[in-house]
Formats: C-alpha cells, sequence, structure tokens
C-alpha cells in the first residue's frame, strides 16, 4: 500500500465506481471536456473515493494507464463539526476541511444559531454538501471522500470520545484531541459547554467560519504529525 495519492503532476482528478473498470460520470466527463479542456490521449488520475486510484488516459472510454494504487488509512479519524451560520453559505468551510484531509465533517444547529432549518429544509440540504465535498475532493486529489453527517445539535456530538468544543479559555490542543465543534456567532450557550471538553484555538477572537477552518488545520497537522510540540 502507498502512503500517498496524485500529486498533480498526471492531470486533473475524478471519482468512478470501480478503479479496475473505470467510467466517468456524464457530468464529470462534461467538467473535464470543457472547462478543463482535457483531449483525447491527456492524463488524469481516477479514484473510488474509498483509498484506491490509478493513471488514465482521457477518451470516448477511459484508458488504463498505471496499476491501482492502495493508499494507507490514517491511523485516526479528524472530525470538525460548524455550526451554521446566518447569511454565509457553508461551501467555504466544507471546501477547506475537505482540501485539508478532515475525514468527518458535522453540519451543526446549535441553540444561538440564528439560522433555523427545519427537517425538511435540512434533509434536502445534505445532497448539495455531499457534492461541494466531492467537487472539492477531486480538486484537491483527495482518494477518500470524507463522510459528512447529517445537520444534528451539538448534544449529539459532543460526548463522543476525543471530542471537545472550541471557546476561548479552554485548554491547548494536544495530540489525542479529534474532533472539534465550532459555535455560532454568538458562540456556545452554558448549558452546551456544561460538562464538556473545551479547547481554545488562538490568541484572538475568531470568526465562526475562520475557527472552523482552523480546527481543521489543526487537527490533521497533530493527526498527520507535521508540527512540532511547542517548547
Amino acid at each position: 500500500m502507498a502512503h500517498a495519492g496524485p500529486d498533480g503532476t498526471a492531470g486533473p482528478h475524478a471519482f468512478v465506481a470501480d478503479v479496475h473498470a473505470p467510467k466517468l460520470e456524464a457530468e464529470d466527463r462534461h467538467h473535464l471536456e470543457r472547462a478543463l479542456r482535457l483531449r483525447h490521449g491527456d492524463p488524469l488520475t481516477v479514484g473510488d473515493g474509498d483509498g484506491r486510484w490509478r493513471e488514465c488516459r482521457f477518451g470516448d472510454n477511459l484508458e488504463v494507464a498505471g496499476e491501482v494504487v492502495e493508499v494507507v488509512q490514517p491511523s485516526e479519524e479528524v472530525s470538525v463539526g460548524f455550526s451554521i451560520l446566518k447569511g454565509h453559505r457553508p461551501e467555504p468551510i466544507l471546501q477547506k476541511l475537505t482540501e485539508q484531509g478532515v475525514d468527518r465533517i458535522i453540519p451543526l444547529l446549535a441553540e444561538r444559531s440564528i439560522v433555523r432549518w427545519d427537517a425538511d429544509k435540512c434533509t434536502l440540504q445534505h445532497p448539495r454538501f455531499l457534492r461541494i465535498v466531492r467537487e472539492a475532493a477531486m480538486q484537491s486529489r483527495r482518494v477518500r471522500l470524507p463522510v459528512v453527517e447529517r445537520i444534528t445539535e451539538p448534544a449529539e456530538t459532543a460526548s463522543r470520545p476525543g471530542t471537545a468544543l472550541a471557546q476561548a479559555g479552554g485548554r491547548r490542543l494536544q495530540a489525542g484531541d479529534r474532533t472539534i465543534l465550532v459555535g455560532p456567532e454568538g458562540g456556545w450557550t452554558p448549558a452546551e459547554v456544561a460538562g464538556h471538553d473545551v479547547v481554545d484555538l488562538g490568541t484572538t477572537v475568531l470568526r465562526a467560519e475562520t475557527a472552523a477552518i482552523a480546527a481543521g488545520t489543526l487537527l490533521t497537522a497533530l493527526r498527520d504529525g507535521r508540527v512540532t510540540p511547542p517548547l
């Protein structure tokens, strides 16, 4: 097994149902032809979203150009929960968390969330979130698609092992942290924080969307060993 996915030198990246018999979906083919201007014989990579990928060449039918590579799954899963914000589309947060390598994304409706979606609206939004994440995963050459949970309340996730809420005055992040939940514009209520671990993401006041992206950066860096512990 390999430890890395495509690096971009073999062309754009797309997802297929089966890397052993790769076939592009119509929407992906249209994007490659019209937006990226791929021509017959141009290189690209394809993945199945579950860790396997290979090099191919573009055409009416994809031509296999390399062996199937299976990438080792990270030893620990990292997750970020973010509150849906008023006036802010969730696309940038979903995109950046995907690009960073976050494994699980948890959209939240907290007590102080100004946005109030009913069950039907939440259900309708989930397929859109999945499309956004899939597109971001192709752009960033991910070989595993992150899980996007259905919109839920913080209480449903805050008690999971290794989960902490982001809030000023909390403790510093440490190597074992795996999930961070970020509150809405008004922050968490005392009831939401009570009994739960709290971490501080920095010395300045961050906008909610910035805090979610910062949480993804810090968690993946810790998980992947890309930071040196502070002195």
